[in-house]
């Protein structure tokens, strides 16, 4: 099928990690949670790519964007709050892949 959409990848308590890529031009994906592990605590749904938008063209196809807790105690080196401090943040699919407890960065 030409216009068939994937499958979801994840669900809620999956753990992933946001791939560590270089970017050129518009990017949706912040560089300080590039290689960082998380959780899927759900899905927001299906947009338009905003990084092909950004540079005029259609956007197509949608793409699943979920929202992702992370420690802060394994995003910052220097953080010096709580274990129990999070931070979430929305990432499209396409930035994602499979990751375990013991292999997080």
């Amino acid at each position: 099928m030409l216009n068939s959409i994937p499958p979801q990848r994840f669900k809620a308590g999956d753990h992933v990690r946001v791939l560590d890529r270089p970017s050129i031009g518009h990017c949706r994906t912040p560089v300080y949670l590039r290689g960082r592990s998380g959780i899927i605590i759900g899905v927001a749904g299906r947009y338009l790519d905003p990084e092909k938008l950004a540079y005029h063209k259609p956007g197509m196809p949608a793409h699943l964007l979920y929202r992702i807790r992370f420690r802060q105690v394994n995003i910052w080196d220097t953080y010096t709050g709580t274990d129990a401090d999070d931070l979430e943040a929305d990432i499209f699919e396409y930035w994602l892949e499979n990751a375990t407890k013991e292999n997080k960065k």
